[in-house]
């Protein structure tokens, strides 16, 4: 059984657990592997954002920077955890600055917020003084994929926040992510890691019931540590938070597909994607997040049956 949860986003709550729940993604970037240019322009990634609603996201996640590997990504390291190193050889004229990044969210938050109040909206980012315009903007959800560790900020930033936060497990940097050593036991290591964070962060005043926890699939753990991830997912429940999981065409995803030695090609996953989402619904993953909302919501009503 799925456990329930009441996710407290401040000025509201939602229910996890009853029903799936979509998170999509609109990506308003340049280099994001899957999309990126495709909704670089405010006016169309407000459309994006329109349409994922339509096809039935509850929750649509807004980025201006990708952490794929090889992007810019900024290579500002939080004093707090000096295991994680700058970004090396990277040219600082190439990253995505603070202001490059609001630049990009701010007007499709504001835009998506006048043309449908109602809406819930993600930020995807893990700098603190973005987080904190996104929500003054109306984003209700801060979604960082550095687990709030690259910006020494984020936890105090969303400490005097109100809206939800969305913690995520990753190793490293994005361009040593090719370079770490495997994880004798993925599970394990997520597993307790996640659990030290969020006790770290709860500490330091953001509210329990205000998180939801991402394994982290494909941020710095090679292609085959993410398959015992979706299978042991279950496993997280442990900690006593809801779940978020993206595989959307991760991947790890091209790879289980791949023939002839080539990996299956990012549009080309969507079935792929699908079948690593059901498992981890199936697993008692709370949300899902994804590109393709429309076949993931049918998929995802389909393993609610089943649960």
């Amino acid at each position: 059984m799925r456990p329930v949860f009441h996710w407290n986003l401040g000025p509201r709550t939602l229910e996890l657990g009853k029903r799936t729940l979509i998170m999509g993604i609109v990506n308003v970037t340049p280099d994001s592997f899957s999309d990126g240019g495709l909704y670089l322009a405010p006016e169309r990634a407000v459309e994006h954002a329109l349409a994922l609603l339509e096809e039935g996201a509850d929750i649509v996640d807004i980025g201006g920077e990708s952490t794929r590997p090889g992007s810019r990504i900024l290579a500002k390291v939080g004093a707090r955890d000096d295991k994680l190193k700058a970004t090396r050889g990277s040219n600082p004229a190439n990253q995505v600055s603070e202001q490059q990044e609001l630049d990009r969210v701010l007007p499709v938050i504001l835009a998506l917020k006048r043309e449908k109040p109602e809406s819930l909206i993600s930020v995807d980012t893990y700098k603190a003084n973005v987080a904190r315009a996104a929500v003054e903007a109306g984003s209700g959800i801060v979604n960082d994929v550095s687990g709030f560790r690259w910006d020494p900020e984020m936890i105090k930033t969303l400490a005097k926040l109100n809206c939800g936060a969305v913690l995520m497990h990753m190793r490293g940097r994005p361009d040593e992510w090719r370079h770490l050593a495997p994880l004798p036991d993925p599970v394990l290591v997520v597993k307790r890691q996640l659990g030290e964070w969020a006790h770290e962060v709860v500490r330091h005043g953001i509210q329990r019931d205000r998180i939801v926890l991402d394994p982290g699939l494909g941020f710095g753990k090679n292609f085959d540590q993410n398959y015992p991830l979706l299978k042991r997912l279950d496993e997280l429940h442990a900690l006593c938070f809801p779940l978020l999981l993206g595989a959307s065409r991760k991947s790890f995803v091209g790879r289980a597909l791949a023939k002839d030695g080539h990996d299956r090609a990012t549009d080309q996953r969507l079935y792929g994607t699908l079948a690593a989402e059901t498992a981890a619904i199936l697993k008692g993953a709370h949300i899902v997040r994804t590109h393709d909302v429309k076949a993931s919501a049918d998929a995802a009503r389909m393993a609610d049956q089943l649960l």
